[in-house]
């Protein structure tokens, strides 16, 4: 497809550039859904692996029924739409709720249990685990997130795990789903200074940090490495890479894989989508994500250095 016939893509509050050597669409890897030699060639080459129609989309559905449900007795949406369709009442708090996939069967198994977990035993050629928190977000009308990469939110342990973005839902350009911005998981020139940074990190000799971090539960960083999209490609090169994406769909990537979110340009409507992340056993595992429950971003997950 070419980008002359797409509409004109927005993501935290920028028209991105549509020309064809700046913007265009994921590469569908489900051709090669059962080659893990080859979907590991790939992903070392684009740095994600998307695949339509991976996933049992009715099982996906059946998620997304018991997800609305839970935001609407949450107050969350409008009660004069059905549930399933995610219209939000304004101001009602939508945002990151990932509450919401705590004691949710449908998610946990959709998420822990049969195709996306053994595709990562097979993709790493091990055994695997998974972290125990779930990031769920029902994001409604304005900006989307801004560019980042995971790494400076999870990297403690192994530097080797990967992401799952999971759309609960079809999610148009309008609604908008995940972008990711090609080649950038090789600019480690560019990143160095960035994705290795930890934004629960703080300097005990710092007292300004302490406050802020220790004391107050802030981060030392945001980890945001930009809010201006459009400019950031021109510094990475590269395209912006986005789909219009259906329940069933799968994408995958890696933690210095530079990604942001396209604007919710409806009038009412919520994004539904999760992060899970997955990893090799044998590998070390950072204790923020792990547990019945995870210290997260919370005090207790905060750490001090001199610096």
């Amino acid at each position: 497809m070419s980008t002359a016939t797409l509409p004109q893509i927005v993501s935290y509050g920028h028209e991105l550039d549509m020309s064809e050597d700046k913007f265009g669409l994921l590469r569908d890897s489900s051709d090669a859904a059962t080659d893990f030699e080859e979907l590991r060639r790939r992903r070392e080459q684009d740095g994600y692996l998307y695949m339509k129609d991976y996933l049992d989309r009715d099982e996906v559905l059946n998620a997304r029924a018991t997800l609305t449900d839970r935001l609407a007795a949450a107050g969350i949406l409008d009660e004069n739409h059905p549930n399933i369709d995610a219209v939000a009442k304004p101001g009602s708090g939508y945002g990151f709720k990932p509450e919401m996939t705590e004691g949710c069967e449908p998610v946990q198994k959709l998420l822990y249990s049969g195709r996306i977990p053994e595709f990562y035993r097979q993709f790493y050629g091990e055994e695997i685990r998974h972290y125990d928190f779930t990031w769920l977000r029902a994001i409604g009308p304005g900006k989307g997130t801004n560019p980042h990469c995971d790494l400076p939110y999870m990297g403690r342990g192994t530097h080797q795990h990967s992401t799952c973005w999971l759309p609960y839902g079809d999610i148009s350009f309008e609604l908008g789903g995940l972008m990711v911005l090609e080649g950038s998981h090789k600019r480690m020139d560019l990143l160095k200074n960035y994705a290795y940074r930890d934004v629960d990190g703080y300097c005990e000799n710092k007292p300004a940090e302490v406050k802020k971090v220790a004391k107050d539960g802030g981060w030392s960083f945001t980890g945001t490495l930009s809010h201006n999209p459009p400019t950031l490609r021109n510094k990475f090169g590269g395209r912006w890479l986005t789909a219009e994406f259906q329940a069933g769909d799968f994408l995958t990537f890696g933690m210095f894989m530079v990604h942001a979110s396209l604007d919710n340009r409806t009038e009412n409507r919520l994004r539904i989508s999760s992060d899970s992340r997955y990893q090799r056993a044998s590998e070390p595992i950072d204790e923020r994500w792990v547990g019945i429950k995870p210290p997260a971003h919370g005090l207790n997950g905060k750490r001090g250095l001199i610096c």
